[in-house]
């Protein structure tokens, strides 16, 4: 065995043996932990940032498939807010508008809310229970909307219909200069009877011959509501509605013509069961006779509107 350490000197082309001093073990020793130390750095290096754990792989598979629920999540939010504002748009634009409502301000539609996030990270399990939770609360807002979208477009529907429908509504005086009723709506005196029976319309008492006029649009009707009514003009108005012009002396309209307010359909006369040259006046609502009294307000002032309400209370004979 050897019995030290010989290095080779150039210089004489010889082995020569080392003198082991403290100095030269000092600097052996600190090559060699020098040594250990960088291949122990490069180790962890090598497995810390090159080759993946199996640990680390599946955080990465757990991470990769948070972050596409987390896509997801942020596609449907978008997707809400684009529906909400539709909604928004619809709400300024056709429902205030036919209220004549003032849009709402900024500050109460879009209030400004401080939220603190979290300095902390989350854990995974924190971070799978939000989502989880945020999901939740996604589906049942899609559900709420997609029930308020289709509350909107039926409104918007009946709000497209509503000037239609206002026109097939009875709202003008079946006479002009009309001011008084002769005799009202319920409980009166039949002239022939001679008993007090439910009076169906209003008797308005005016001259042979004066002009009668359709008080809502609407289509003349076929139906014959009896031979005590006399000459006689139904018309259906849709919507639910109809009106009835009875003991005319003429009319001037036949049924399945279309006619528009204020349109003439005849003339008054006493035919029928009449003691007198007047016009009987029925609104029908469904199945219902209603107060036709109620209906006059689009050609008529306050002032005369409380007159014939007033004529309309007394309790007196009909004329038919």
């Amino acid at each position: 065995m050897p019995d030290g350490f010989y290095k080779f000197n150039p210089k004489t082309l010889s082995f020569e043996k080392v003198k082991m001093n403290v100095r030269y073990l000092l600097k052996r020793m600190v090559w060699v932990v020098l040594s250990g130390l960088a291949f122990a750095l490069l180790f962890i290096w090598i497995a810390f940032y090159v080759i993946d754990s199996p640990k680390e792989k599946l955080l990465e598979k757990e991470n990769n498939e948070l972050k596409a629920e987390v896509e997801e999540l942020s596609n449907r939010l978008d997707l809400i807010s684009k529906v909400l504002l539709d909604i928004e748009d619809r709400d300024d634009n056709v429902y205030r508008t036919i209220l004549e409502a003032d849009p709402l301000p900024a500050s109460e539609r879009y209030p400004l809310i401080a939220e603190r996030s979290h300095e902390d990270s989350l854990s995974r399990s924190e971070a799978s229970a939000l989502l989880k939770e945020a999901n939740k609360k996604a589906d049942k807002l899609m559900v709420r909307l997609a029930a308020q979208t289709k509350s909107l477009d039926e409104l918007e529907q009946l709000a497209d219909k509503k000037s239609d429908m206002l026109s097939c509504i009875p709202a003008i005086r079946p006479l002009k200069n009309m001011y008084t009723v002769t005799s009202g709506f319920g409980r009166r005196y039949h002239p022939v009877l001679k008993t007090l029976r439910s009076h169906t319309g209003i008797d308005i008492a005016a001259p042979k011959g004066t002009p009668i006029y359709a008080t809502a649009d609407g289509v003349v009707s076929g139906e014959n509501p009896g031979s005590g009514y006399g000459i006689c003009v139904v018309i259906s108005h849709g919507y639910s509605y109809k009106t009835l012009y009875a003991h005319m002396s003429k009319k001037v309209v036949k049924p399945g013509q279309k006619v528009k307010r204020g349109q003439l359909l005849g003339y008054v006369g006493s035919t029928g069961m009449s003691t007198g040259s007047h016009l009987h006046y029925e609104v029908i609502k469904g199945d219902q006779r209603v107060n036709p009294v109620y209906y006059f307000y689009n050609d008529i002032t306050p002032e005369e509107y409380n007159a014939i309400l007033e004529s309309s209370k007394k309790v007196n004979q009909s004329l038919s």
